[in-house]
């Protein structure tokens, strides 16, 4: 098991963190009565769950239910969409823990989905047999609770027992339970962690790590853990010992246990903000000793090895380790005081790391050239040096991912490959050795005809900004085609090329365009990429999407009169920037559980969290900048501007719903032409099921159909 210590976890709308969300701390209840009706006469729609604001949403959300529901089309579309999600040819993604492969699957028949297992040899059968641990359906019913799958913990080497975790409606914040696969049941009297941000991880059959609420004072200003403890089965969870407390502004604290063989280790991990963590080892007499790597750097411990992923540059006596490097130690030693790394990556101008990880011999890097990832095999010699190959039988071209099957015990590793034409592939094999087909997903719409190509545009600043298009290869460059862009832009997110189902079924098979843009922000060529657009540079990622846009209309592949925008959470901030700052560019804008009030936004859930990326409104100087980008402040009456469709979910714990119902409500009032959707549960996501999915999914595409394709004759 490798230990991957990363340095932020991305707010990836798909992705793909307390109390129910009616219920918020002191600290926040305070921040939030500092906004009134004077300041903000729209403040009253960030009561989540408040009668008045709820009825507000369902008045809103006849509406467009009534305009896009009413569609001839739309009915068929969301029952297509529905068959994709719940198709039973999908590919039941698995986790070799011990003996068995585990999956967690959603179909028709189980909505709200089964965790199940089989062995390798019925894996690898076209229909295999399933072994079902855990009925989510029963047991929601059972228990008169909307319960959606968040993930179950193992405890090796029996794996008898696990740690299971489900939210409400499908929020951040969840429980944990202890559950018994000999059994099928709940342990009574086991662990059981109550309904909160945080999370419990095994160190062995009678300890857990736990980071939760612990009542007035436990969180951090962002609503996340502040305190790690080591809770002891029979012991009240109020007199767990604690490990470490973090402070008010740190953005969370957490504990956990490396349960590999011979290598077993405990770590605590303090996230002061994103790209900003303190990493300890937690010796056995309770004392910490810090990995002392710079705080912006990801940090893995694998067996003998420390790794450091970079994201500034680091000088270490004589020797400068270039930003966005992966560099290797020996562990002990590290701690130790030695200083002696191999650089195992270095990027270039057009090459970024993606991702690595150990198998028993090996350590697989995953690279970006341009968008498209390149796998290869390093191995450290006797010598101290490490080889480099390529992973034997990898694709080339595309997005292709690798992960260890069991790194402790082989050498062996799934792979899967796709880009927007062709369903994912998933392989297994042993490094050094062709890799087989285990499964293959089917192809959910006719690609005949279409076909997909990479162009560059030039921002304002003069850099080349990659993008992605899908379309007919028939196409006519005469600026009427319905096109769609899309974008995110934010936390050192990639955006690669990989099937979309739903867009070529809802899109692309209709005549629509499909564009993805790589703007900087993301992570397509590693943190400088991502670093371009921190803060005060934020409307960089804008001038990238209008560039790309513009290109778009240069080249005749659309016009403002057929092109429209997508984007959800940071995606959403940049959708909103795009309708407030570039009106004249667009015909038509959907904007998914968005940021928007940048003002207001590290007041309200887990904002605080995400000041690293955007800056502290609360600071003068600071708002000065930020100001320049929200949305929210940005829009003016006596501006004509696209039509917006914004989606959120009554149930996102994350990005607070009133910025898409304050910004709906206040375009609303200057007569704008606007459509309001807002799910009542389904987490960031914006859906808790298939069902919901398929919906929502529907509603978006039905809305840039009315917008974008020109009308049907009659």
């Amino acid at each position: 098991m490798m230990l991957r210590i990363a340095v932020g976890a991305a707010c990836t709308w798909l992705i793909l963190i307390t109390a129910p969300l009616a219920v918020v701390s002191g600290e926040e209840s305070t921040k939030a009565e500092s906004v009134s009706s004077e300041t903000d006469p729209y403040a009253w729609l960030e009561d989540v769950e408040g009668e008045q604001a709820l009825d507000w949403v369902r008045a809103r959300n006849a509406l467009s239910q009534a305009k896009l529901e009413s569609d001839p089309s739309f009915e068929q579309l969301r029952d297509d969409l529905l068959a994709i999600f719940d198709s039973n040819e999908r590919i039941p993604f698995v986790r070799k823990r011990g003996d068995f492969y585990y999956n967690f699957w959603r179909d028709e028949k189980n909505e709200r989905g089964v965790w199940r297992r089989t062995t390798l040899d019925e894996y690898k059968k076209e229909e295999p047999q399933w072994e079902v641990l855990l009925d989510l359906d029963e047991l929601a019913k059972a228990e008169n609770e909307n319960w959606v799958w968040s993930g179950a913990q193992l405890l090796r080497p029996d794996y008898t027992r696990c740690l299971l975790s489900m939210s409400r409606g499908g929020a951040d914040a969840d429980v944990t339970r202890e559950f018994d696969l000999t059994t099928r049941k709940f342990v009574e009297d086991g662990f059981n962690r109550p309904e909160a941000k945080g999370g419990m991880s095994w160190i062995d059959i009678d300890h857990v790590f736990i980071s939760t609420d612990f009542g007035p004072g436990s969180l951090t200003s962002s609503g996340y853990p502040r305190i790690a403890k080591l809770w002891t089965r029979g012991v009240k969870l109020e007199e767990a010992k604690v490990v470490y407390e973090g402070a008010l502004t740190d953005l969370s604290i957490s504990a956990s246990h490396d349960n590999t063989p011979g290598y077993e280790r405990n770590f605590v991990r303090r996230a002061i903000a994103f790209y900003n963590n303190e990493i300890y080892l937690l010796k056995e007499d309770g004392s910490l000793a810090q990995i002392e790597a710079p705080n912006s750097a990801g940090k893995g411990v694998h067996r003998d090895y420390l790794t450091l992923e970079l994201r500034d540059a680091w000088t270490v006596g004589d020797k400068t380790y270039a930003a966005g490097s992966l560099i290797v130690a020996n562990f002990d030693d590290f701690m130790a005081g030695k200083r002696e790394f191999t650089v195992l990556f270095e990027p270039n101008d057009r090459s970024a790391l993606s991702g690595y990880s150990f198998t028993k011999d090996y350590l697989l890097l995953n690279v970006l050239e341009d968008v498209a990832s390149k796998l290869l095999v390093m191995k450290a010699e006797a010598d101290g040096s490490w080889t480099k190959t390529p992973l034997v039988g990898a694709p080339t071209l595309g997005k292709v991912s690798v992960s260890p099957v069991d790194p402790d015990e082989s050498n062996d590793y799934f792979m899967t490959s796709t880009d927007y034409l062709t369903p994912t592939t998933l392989y297994m094999g042993e490094v050094g050795k062709e890799p087989e087909v285990l499964k293959s997903m089917p192809e959910f719409f006719d690609a005949t005809g279409l076909k997909v190509t990479q162009h560059f545009a030039t921002s304002k600043d003069g850099t080349q900004i990659p993008y992605f298009m899908l379309y007919r290869d028939e196409m006519k460059y005469d600026g009427g085609n319905p096109t769609l862009l899309y974008g995110y832009g934010g936390f050192e997110v990639s955006l690669q090329p990989g099937y979309r189902a739903t867009v070529g079924r809802a899109w692309s098979t209709q005549g629509g365009v499909y564009v993805v843009a790589n703007i900087r922000g993301g992570g397509e060529y590693g943190p400088r990429w991502h670093q371009a657009a921190l803060k005060e540079k934020r409307l960089k990622a804008y001038e990238d999407f209008a560039a790309v846009a513009q290109d778009l209309i240069d080249r005749k592949v659309t016009s403002t009169e057929h092109l429209g925008i997508q984007g959800g959470s940071n995606g959403g901030l940049l959708v909103g920037n795009m309708v407030a700052l570039y009106p004249d560019l667009f015909k038509a804008a959907v904007c998914q559980v968005p940021l928007l009030d940048m003002k207001r936004y590290s007041h309200l859930l887990a904002g605080a969290s995400w000041m690293a990326e955007y800056g502290n409104p609360d600071v003068p100087e600071e708002w000065e900048f930020i100001r320049t980008y929200s949305p929210y402040h940005n829009v003016k009456a006596d501006v004509d501007y696209p039509t917006v469709f914004f989606t959120t979910s009554t149930r996102d714990d994350r990005v607070h719903p009133g910025h898409a119902r304050k910004m709906f409500a206040k375009m609303e009032a200057w007569g704008k032409d606007v459509l309001y959707y807002e799910n009542i549960e389904g987490g960031h996501g914006g859906a808790a099921n298939n069902r919901q999915s398929a919906f929502m999914t529907a509603m978006a595409f039905t809305f840039l159909k009315q917008q974008l394709f020109p009308p049907a004759k009659e």
